[in-house]
């Protein structure tokens, strides 16, 4: 049975009406028209449609909407304000990116891993991605991009 929920999303706050136990996922791309979050597993286990809530990441494919309703959702689209994101820009630099399925779970997780731990080496950022799957092999310049946006590797272009 479909009930009304409120959402914050990327700031703006959305009603929306699904039954409870509906993936946030649907929700923010059949409803509010968001494509950040990918389906990849369906499970929580590919990262793919990784979401921040309250500024952690979340696997938005299990997490069901009225769980997330409690808490400020972002994006990969809200992300930033003007510009991108500096965990964006560096996937950029970086050349991150093959078919880039992979890559809104990546920017979201590095972005809520480095929230909370702001100056990690090497071997925590390769633990904090741990658990996002990229089956184009982009995994150098994906590591390359975490690096950068940690600051542990200059910014420039390759």
């Amino acid at each position: 049975m479909a009930v009304s929920f409120f959402l914050t999303v990327n700031g703006r706050r959305h009603e929306v009406r699904a039954a409870a136990d509906t993936p946030l996922l649907a929700v923010l791309r059949n409803d509010l028209g968001l494509n950040g979050p990918k389906y990849g597993c369906g499970l929580g286990e590919c990262g793919a449609c990784t979401v921040l809530l309250d500024g952690r990441a979340a696997r938005s494919c299990v997490m069901r909407v009225d769980t997330a309703s409690r808490y400020a959702i972002t994006t990969l689209e809200g992300l930033a304000g003007d510009g991108l994101d500096p965990v964006q820009q560096a996937f950029v630099t970086a050349q991150a990116a093959q078919c880039g399925y992979c890559l809104n779970g990546m920017v979201m997780t590095l972005r809520a891993f480095l929230n909370v731990t702001p100056n990690p080496d090497e071997k925590a950022l390769k633990e904090a991605l741990r658990y996002n799957l990229c089956r184009c092999g982009t995994h150098v310049e994906i590591m390359r991009a975490a690096r950068i946006a940690a600051g542990l590797e200059n910014g420039t272009p390759t």
